[in-house]
């Protein structure tokens, strides 16, 4: 079993003191795109007797594409300040669809390309802004709520200071800070115990870079999903 800090880094100094890590250059060779699977299904799909369309990115199965369309339900993006151009995927944690094309519970859009047109990768992705506030206010959740064994274990180490909760695709080598990119919040310790209240979100975080989207540890990604689907919900 890995050690906690392989999995959630620490630091006992202000959120905002980050230093930048270059991380492996290996590291930078995955990230996101709309495979030629993906482009399968998305040409089938406009046919009558089409697979779902809906399904798991396959190398991540914890994330879905959900293809839109003019003939998608409520498929109207003018609440967007940049109208999206359809058919797109939507990419979502959820497995079903989104009732909306700019529902909170959509991570962003890629282009839905096919044949000759190439793949759609990290520099067509349109971030949801409306996803990023429901993220904060899950983590947020779940640190309240401690349901997450990694970060609890964490402070425990820690004991007091700040403590960044790290974005698990691209985790900093021991003793060292991640890429501004890859933080998504900071969160003071006292005594081994997170204070949810001083709970503070990194600016320079992005939801999708070379290393992929976003992926937290396990009782976070959980809470995460059911805020999402109480989002739906409405």
């Amino acid at each position: 079993m890995q050690s906690t800090l392989t999995r959630a880094h620490v630091v006992a100094r202000s959120p905002c003191s980050t230093r930048y890590a270059p991380p492996a250059a290996t590291q930078r060779r995955r990230g996101v795109q709309v495979s030629s699977q993906s482009k399968r299904h998305a040409s089938a799909s406009a046919h009558p007797d089409s697979p779902p369309r809906s399904f798991a990115d396959p190398s991540r199965p914890d994330l879905f594409y959900h293809l839109l369309d003019s003939h998608s339900p409520d498929s109207s993006t003018a609440a967007l300040r940049t109208p999206l151009p359809l058919p797109a995927f939507a990419l979502s944690f959820l497995e079903h669809a989104p009732r909306t094309p700019t529902s909170a519970s959509v991570v962003g859009w890629l282009p839905a390309v096919s044949g000759a047109e190439g793949d759609a990768g990290l520099n067509d992705f349109k971030e949801n802004p409306l996803f990023r506030d429901v993220m904060h206010r899950a983590i947020r959740e779940g640190l309240e709520q401690d349901v997450d064994d990694i970060q609890r274990n964490a402070a425990l180490q820690l004991q007091s200071g700040w403590m960044h909760i790290h974005d698990e695709r691209n985790i900093p080598a021991m003793g060292r800070v991640g890429d501004p990119d890859d933080i998504i919040a900071s969160v003071l310790v006292e005594e081994g115990k997170i204070l949810p209240d001083t709970y503070q979100p990194m600016p320079a975080y992005r939801i999708a870079t070379a290393d992929g989207v976003l992926q937290l540890t396990e009782g976070l990604a959980q809470k995460l999903r059911e805020v999402l689907e109480a989002a739906e919900r409405g």
